[in-house]
Order: C-alpha cells, then structure tokens, then sequence
C-alpha cells in the first residue's frame, strides 16, 4: 500500500508570495530604489545612536512585551498602552487579524487595488479573498458594504492606500464602520497615516477607543525610517488584543529595535522635517507629471509618500519602467497587482524626483 505523501493544505498553493520593491537593474546594476517607499532622509540620528547602544545586549532575549514602547506610543497618541500590540511590522498584525478572527469557509474583504498582503493573510488562513470595486482608484465605501455577506470576518482598508495613495473621509470610515455586523473585524491599516494633513484625519483611532470590531495598525517602517527593523503596532479593545497576542510570535520585536522606536518616537522635529519634504516634493512631481496628460500620463493625488502614475497614451508603463531604470532609477510596476498601466514612485530626494520627471518629460517628448 503507498503511503500518501506529504503535501501542505490545499489554500496554500493559491498563495502569491508577496514581492518586495526591487534595488538593482534588470541586469544586476545598483540603483537609486524608488519602489519600496522608504524614507529618503534616512532615519534620526536619536534612533541611529540607540541602535548602535544596544551592541553590549545582543545576547539578551527582548521584552516580549516591549513594555517601554508601548507606552510611549500610548502617551504620543494619548491611548491605553494596555490596548496596543507591536508586531515585526504592522504586517504581522495584518496577518494575526485574519489568523485570530478567518479561517475555511469565511470570507476577507477589501477594495480594489489594496495592499498586496491582504489577500495574502486571507489565503494563508484558508479563508477567501473577495476584492470589492474601486471608485476610480480610491476605496468606494458603498461597494465594500454591498460586497458584505454572512461569511465576511474581516474588512481590510488601508488608508490612504498602498498603492493607489488615496484616502477616505472620518465620514466614510464612520459610514463603513456603522455599516458592518459587529461579528466583522474592521481593520484600518494606517501605515502612511503620518503623511496626511492634521485636519485629515480619519478618526480611527478615536473609533477604536469604544468600538469593539476596529483595530487600526501603525508601521515604523515608513516616516520613521525603521524600515529594516521591522516594528509595527495596532491599537483596538482589550478582546481583540488578548486573541491577537495569543498568537503573536513572542520576542517579535529585537532589543535594537524598541529601542530605536522608542528614540525615533521622541524625535518630532525628525517627522515634521520628513512630512514637510514629502509634502513639498510630492506637490512638484505630481504637478510636473500634469504637465504630461496630453500625452496619457495620469496622476491619482496622493497623500502618501508616493505617487501612482497611469500610462494611458502612446507611453505604456513597462517602457517607463525600463528607461528610468537605465537611467538608474527603479520604482515599481505593477502588473501583479492588475495595474500593468501604473508605475509607483516613492517620493525620494530633491534630485530623484527632479531626475524622474526629466527621464518621463524627455521619454514623452520622444513619443510625439
């Protein structure tokens, strides 16, 4: 009789594994890395100096609890510490989500062109991915509510939004939330939230402080330039917190890391410099990029530190893609994510931004 041989669950194959931005050329050349919206101003200095203190630790298990971490984050954000996890990047958290609350026979809902790990955490639980239509690229609340059925778990949105950079109102957040079963997680994924005007904010955490199906998610990785630490957090009720660090890896977050975070955390003048950079080259580029709508460049406004364009002319993304990245610049296409028409380009230096437009003007120019 032949044994069965060994094969992992059934969802498993249905898997994408997620793609990171890419750092060199096609032809292995290094290359200004405009495709994993990194910060261009690196990280601060205060953070820099409390990884580098933390050599003489390296032999120490972390905080499970990154007990001095969460407090400060509850302090800054004037939340209960109590109600706050951390995670190896507000990824994790997004995975926990879909672990602790989906599984078979359930579904994972979020809009159209939406971060690429929700579908992923959907699948790796066996529940099933279901995409509701955008509105012109930005997340249409009324589409998500129709799209709900009796099998929904959990609603991922993230905002604004990887990878189109658009936001929703506090009023469409308030909308989509009195619109769900209360048996339905609401996740609201904020991980470029720190980019948004004051006056833009959607209110998630304020609705997370009484509502018992919200938990909203925070990153390092992007303003405070974290990226390669991995720290994330999310803030929601204490049931969601203790089902959620059930399953959290523990020693999630290394020593360095917190302690990074926490430092990153206090260096206000460090973010604002960073918001303002962002905000005032992001205006440029997208008002250069206008200047090519006659030849089929389309810009979505964004609010996050980057910028999605659609090749809608007699210029197609791939070749966009291709001479930038002889130019030494990679940023990121899309076909993957059904958008073969849009390139994503994160918001770098002064002179990255003022290079790609030049590379873009002169590659339309061309066409004419």
């Amino acid at each position: 009789m032949t044994a069965p041989e060994l094969r992992p669950k059934s969802w498993i194959d249905s898997i994408a594994p997620y793609i990171p931005g890419s750092s060199k050329t096609l032809d292995g050349r290094p290359a200004v890395k405009l495709s994993s919206n990194e910060n261009p101003l690196g990280t601060s200095h205060k953070a820099q100096d409390a990884y580098l203190q933390s050599a003489d630790d390296l032999s120490l298990y972390p905080d499970s609890g990154a007990t001095a971490l969460r407090e400060a984050i509850g302090s800054c954000y004037n939340l209960d510490p109590a109600r706050i996890i951390h995670g190896t990047g507000s990824d994790e958290i997004l995975h926990l989500a879909a672990g602790a609350y989906a599984g078979q026979d359930d579904e994972v809902l979020y809009p159209r062109y939406s971060f690429s790990v929700y579908p992923l955490a959907a699948r790796r639980v066996g529940a099933t991915p279901v995409e509701a239509p955008d509105d012109d690229y930005r997340c249409s609340v009324d589409a998500l509510l129709k799209a709900v059925t009796p099998r929904t778990r959990v609603v991922f949105i993230a905002n604004p939004n990887n990878p189109t950079g658009t936001w929703i109102t506090k009023a469409e957040v308030e909308k989509l939330y009195n619109g769900l079963p209360r048996n339905c997680l609401l996740v609201i994924d904020q991980a470029y939230a720190e980019y948004l005007d004051p006056e833009c904010d959607d209110g998630a955490l304020a609705l997370a402080k009484n509502a018992r199906n919200v938990l909203v998610t925070r990153t390092f990785s992007k303003i405070y330039g974290l990226a390669a630490e991995r720290i994330g957090w999310g803030y929601a009720c204490p049931e969601i917190i203790d089902a959620l660090n059930r399953i959290r890896a523990p020693f999630n977050v290394t020593i360095a890391g917190q302690r990074a975070a926490l430092a990153a955390l206090q260096d206000q003048e460090f973010i604002q410099n960073s918001f303002k950079h962002n905000k005032k080259w992001r205006g440029w580029f997208e008002n250069e990029m206008a200047q090519l709508s006659n030849a089929g460049i389309r810009v979505i406004p964004s609010s996050a530190n980057f910028s999605l364009l659609l090749f809608e002319g007699m210029v197609n993304a791939e070749t966009a893609y291709k001479a930038l990245m002889d130019q030494g610049y990679i940023t990121r296409w899309l076909p993957g994510q059904r958008l073969p028409h849009a390139l994503r380009i994160t918001i770098g230096s002064e002179q990255h931004m003022r290079d790609v437009a030049r590379i873009l003007t002169s590659l339309v120019r061309q066409a004419l």
